[in-house]
């Protein structure tokens, strides 16, 4: 649910100490701060240093569809620089982050250049799509009151950490029918 990539993170915080790569900046955002917004243009790729922010889409109907929630080391923004698509996700703060910001090109010569940045960009997007098939299926297959019980296992402070409305849209579920899962789970 929380991904988070600490191999990636330190090779790009090794990358970005080089003299050689002072165009990777490290930035902040606040709680609430959009940092990519869905339809728009993603000239950057963008790697979580520390905090906590969420990814997701806007349906039609109005609703938020949470993909996943990103910690430390994650990535967004590279499959945007292969597609050269516009965004088709939106980038959220959900606690202050601190975060890499790797321009379009400086991404693609590293890809191009750096067979390890390569090979880590290319297992970090392989683990997203492995990821995303898991979640989706264990979901479909799965009650609600299953679901969250698997999540409150592996993230014990969850409802702490992350508003019962994100959890929901998340689970593809009203809140009123995560807080009846809730109640049932005691």
């Amino acid at each position: 649910m929380i991904r988070v990539n600490k191999g990636f993170l330190d090779y790009v915080t090794t990358l970005k100490n080089a003299d050689k790569h002072s165009a990777i900046t490290e930035q902040e955002a606040g709680v609430g701060k959009k940092i990519v917004t869905e339809k728009t243009t993603v000239f950057s790729v963008y790697v979580v240093k520390e905090g906590l922010a969420k990814c997701y889409l806007t349906e039609d109907t109005g609703n938020d569809f949470i993909q996943e929630f990103f910690g430390a080391g994650e990535v967004f923004g590279e499959l945007e620089m292969f597609t050269q698509d516009f965004s088709f996700c939106t980038i959220e703060a959900l606690t202050p982050i601190k975060y890499y910001k790797i321009p379009k090109k400086v991404f693609l010569a590293l890809i191009e250049n750096d067979a390890k940045f390569n090979s880590l960009v290319l297992r970090l997007m392989a683990s997203k799509i492995r990821y995303t098939a898991l979640r989706h299926s264990y979901h479909q297959s799965h009650a609600l009151e299953v679901n969250l019980k698997r999540l409150l296992k592996e993230f014990p402070d969850l409802l702490q950490k992350i508003s019962k409305k994100d959890i929901a849209n998340y689970l593809g579920v009203t809140l009123r029918s995560l807080n009846r899962a809730i109640k049932i789970l005691g």
